[in-house]
């Protein structure tokens, strides 16, 4: 499915061209930028509306499909009891922001966050640098509690599912928030109370945009991860990318035991640039990971949760590394998920991020492997991934 389709089906049309005359253009079914413009707030959820004479937010709800409640939160410094012809207001639309039925690229990505950003407020959206190839690394941060937590998905291009995993448990969270409600029994504004979250849901975005489509064949990123993918000819291209674009596995470039990690890798045969398990030249060679140093040494969060796929399991030491209360709470993630709490194995057991923040900090830091078979792995798997996870990402904030 295509982003346009996807919008198409939000708004109710059968086809584009039945989209386009209900809007009032020209039915041609193609996709120009006025069909795009008009596409667009069912992508992003929400619309600007102006007020008209006689409207409340009771009527505007009404003709929006949406709520009294979510008019409230997504104009937190208007009236609604003193409207006024033409104020200009956010308007959230009925439909959850967050697709689960699509692969995620770049570009869903950013107006994912532009849509949630507009329904809630309170949500902070930064860039804490650059990929590779220019792409901005945004990150949310939600809460006022004095407990920091950092929660990252999407090291790996192909583990691109765990995206949106994160990104519908932000959502699910703010809306709780919003509506006073619970999240996997508890008060979401306790939560929001209690703990700062820091997500960042995608730190290798040209990657994924690789696997998932968001590069086309003649993208300078695609001919060069295509040449670097010769190196490796038993890998398959795109669906066997897990690096970033200039052919390093960001989950292998940070400073902790990373010689030892290059003994491993080039042992077996990752020696040079490509689809996986290159360290890089260097630790920290990558802005990418280099950005997300950078973000935990600005928050000092004293949990961090990695999401990949694979395995159904948890990690969470660092070679002997225990610290205070990781095994406890990991038992703790272990039970709500159905999830098994392990020991990295030894040839994978170095220079990645859990490993680095562990090292560094001896705080409790996490890699959640979530889902099994082979990657990236099917979207018919999403809804059992995201169901065992939601206990694991809402006691990281009520108890991490």
């Amino acid at each position: 499915m295509e982003l346009y389709e996807l919008a198409v089906k939000r708004a109710g049309a059968p086809n584009l061209a039945e989209f386009q005359r209900r809007e009032g253009l020209p039915p041609t079914g193609r996709l120009d930028g006025a069909a795009w413009a008009a596409l667009l707030p069912w992508l992003t959820g929400y619309r600007s509306y102006r007020v008209a004479p006689g409207d409340n937010y009771s009527r505007i709800a009404a003709r929006f499909g949406t709520t009294v409640r979510a008019l409230i939160t997504a104009n937190p410094n208007q009236d609604p009891l003193r409207l006024y012809v033409n104020q200009l207001l956010t308007v959230p639309l009925g439909f959850d922001v967050v697709p689960t039925d699509l692969p995620f690229t770049y570009e869903l990505l950013t107006l994912c966050l532009e849509g949630l950003a507009a329904r809630y407020p309170f949500l902070t959206i930064r860039n804490i640098g650059e990929s590779a190839y220019g792409r901005k690394l945004p990150q949310i941060a939600v809460g006022l509690g004095p407990r920091r937590v950092l929660y990252n998905a999407s090291h790996h291009a192909n583990e691109w599912i765990t995206t949106p995993l994160l990104l519908k448990f932000l959502e699910a969270y703010a809306r709780a928030v919003s509506e006073n409600g619970k999240l996997f029994g508890f008060s979401a504004q306790a939560l929001y109370q209690r703990a700062t979250l820091h997500l960042v849901p995608m730190v290798n975005p040209d990657g994924v945009d690789l696997v998932t489509g968001g590069l086309g064949e003649g993208d300078p990123g695609w001919t060069e991860a295509r040449r670097l993918a010769e190196n490796y000819p038993d890998i398959p291209f795109p669906e066997g990318w897990k690096a970033n674009l200039r052919g390093v596995d960001l989950n292998l470039n940070y400073p902790a035991r990373w010689e030892q990690a290059r003994e491993i890798k080039f042992a077996q045969g990752y020696s040079r640039p490509g689809p996986r398990d290159y360290v890089g030249s260097a630790p920290l060679s990558e802005p990418e990971s280099e950005a997300m140093v950078r973000l935990t040494e600005l928050t000092e969060p004293g949990l961090t949760l990695s999401y990949h796929t694979q395995g159904n399991v948890i990690y969470w030491k660092f070679g002997n590394l225990e610290p205070a209360g990781a095994r406890e709470l990991g038992e703790r993630f272990a039970a709500v998920s159905g999830y098994t709490l392990e020991d990295v194995p030894f040839a994978s057991g170095f220079a990645g991020y859990k490993d680095w923040f562990i090292l560094t900090r001896d705080r409790p830091g996490y890699t959640v492997e979530v889902g099994a078979g082979e990657n990236p792995l099917p979207l018919s798997q999403f809804n059992e991934i995201y169901t065992r996870n939601l206990g694991i990402l809402t006691l990281g904030l009520a108890e991490g």
